[in-house]
């Protein structure tokens, strides 16, 4: 007899939880290695998980709707179906949560010290304790180094506001610091208020009231408005509210700025004309994004600081080059991650892209496909949009923007000095980067190098 445990995986670099959207299968219901058995979401990625093993499925800890930490048990396989059999049996008239949910809220504000140790509250457990000084010994226990452990974006925007990730009450597993306890201390004033040794056991003033749009335990809170006669009202989708928390935090947290350049299009649409059919017989449609990316691929090497990321007061020079590609779904909004892109070539590049967006589309993507990205590419244009300014994917400092490519009227000078209007096969591009590392020389360098290699594409390359 075997059991083997479906876990919650982690969907993106720094996502630390994931939501149960829906279960594909019951308690009992037999299940296949690899068939779907539940679906899931995150702000990167909406998508469906499959089964470890084949076997019977013999408990369901976390019901529908629940959020939890990465690698939680959500369910469990038992591989012998007579023994599941029983099981089944035993557990298909309650869904019982995961152990290690993170503890219930008390019902009375938090103190602006944390406690000691984060240990599950019983339904009558006094008010938690304030933080003590660590002994010389420097011993942690294992509660409070889980309560302290957070992800890489927590730690770097308790390391830009200059806060100590012990002081800030969280309300993860065990106590772990989440994004909304980080955000929810800062907007609350209590960053810049130092600790006083030797009264943490009085009475503390409460904390003032959160600034708008962040509720008091740090979760975004969106503006509500009165809905009129007539009117169809619709709670937003796991994923849709997820992403609009996200771009939030995202335009908190990095400094925006956006360059904008236009582009020539014209040989790059003469060449992929003249290859479209070539490429059709082996199985692949030749886009242009496929040229797009192998250049962006090939100037994010010759310019580094676009492909890097900011944690604390260093800066990570990524070594891989990986590009996530924006997908728009009906549900919402996902990046597939197009890994070493600069070792791909033009085919290899719109193979992936064509296998990773209809796998987004089938919700059959794996948690290692939509995350460590390095940069990010998202194409408006083929919506027919002129241009936009996207928002950076956290934790890129930069993306880019395609308009929309098609043909317009272009000033040209011929070589005898005559200007003339021709009809060119034009685009926009937008760079929205990070100015707290990327600054604009940096930027407009790189979007002159890929403008100049688009429009001088080398035919050799296909």
């Amino acid at each position: 007899m075997a059991r083997v445990d479906v876990i919650m995986p982690q969907m993106g670099e720094s996502i630390a939880e994931g939501t149960v959207s829906k279960w594909l299968k019951k308690v009992g219901d037999e299940v296949k290695r690899d068939e779907p058995i539940l679906e899931i979401s995150t702000d990167k990625v909406d998508a469906e998980i499959p089964a470890p093993t084949s076997g019977v499925l013999a408990e369901i800890r976390v019901p529908e709707g629940k959020t939890v930490e990465v690698q939680t048990v959500v369910a469990v396989i038992e591989t012998d179906k007579s023994a599941a059999a029983g099981a089944g049996a035993a557990g298909a008239a309650e869904v019982k949560p995961a152990p290690t949910l993170a503890p219930a809220k008390p019902a009375a504000p938090a103190a602006a010290a944390p406690p000691a140790t984060p240990a599950r509250p019983a339904a009558s457990a006094a008010p938690a304790a304030p933080v003590a000084p660590r002994g010389g010994d420097g011993g942690v226990g294992l509660e409070e180094r889980l309560r302290t452990r957070s992800t890489p974006l927590v730690r770097k925007i308790a390391a830009e506001h200059d806060v100590d990730i012990a002081r800030v009450a969280g309300s993860g597993l065990a106590g772990r610091v989440t994004k909304k306890d980080i955000l929810g201390f800062i907007e609350s004033g209590q960053a810049g208020a130092p600790e006083v040794a030797g009264v943490a056991d009085q009475p503390r003033p409460a904390a003032p009231a959160p600034s708008a749009g962040v509720g008091k335990s740090g979760e975004i809170v969106h503006p509500t408005v009165e809905p009129w006669p007539g009117d169809r009202v619709e709670p937003m989708s796991k994923i849709r509210k997820l992403t609009a928390d996200h771009m939030v935090m995202s335009r908190r947290v990095s400094a925006h700025v956006t360059s904008y350049y236009e582009l020539d299009f014209t040989r790059i649409a003469r060449l992929r004309a003249a290859h479209k059919g070539e490429y059709e017989g082996r199985g692949v449609r030749l886009t242009y994004m496929a040229f797009i990316v192998r250049v962006v691929a090939d100037n994010l090497r010759t310019h580094p600081v676009l492909n890097t990321s900011v944690s604390g007061d260093n800066v990570i020079y990524r070594k891989p080059i990986n590009i996530g590609i924006a997908v728009a779904l009906d549900w919402g909004l996902i990046v597939p991650v197009l890994k070493n892109v600069d070792e791909l070539s033009v085919l290899g590049i719109a193979r992936q892209m064509a296998d990773l967006a209809d796998r987004a589309r089938a919700k059959r993507l794996s948690p290692d496909e939509v995350q460590k990205g390095t940069f990010t590419i998202t194409n408006p244009g083929v919506f027919g949009s002129y241009i936009g300014a996207p928002i950076i994917n956290q934790p890129q400092v930069a993306i880019l923007g395609v308009g929309a490519i098609e043909k317009r009227p272009k000033v040209m000078t011929l070589e005898d000095g005559q200007d003339v209007i021709a009809i060119r096969t034009m685009s926009m591009f937008s760079l929205s980067y990070d100015h707290r590392v990327v600054d604009g020389a940096d930027a407009d360098r790189f979007l002159a190098d890929v403008k100049r290699d688009l429009q001088d594409f080398p035919e050799g390359v296909l």
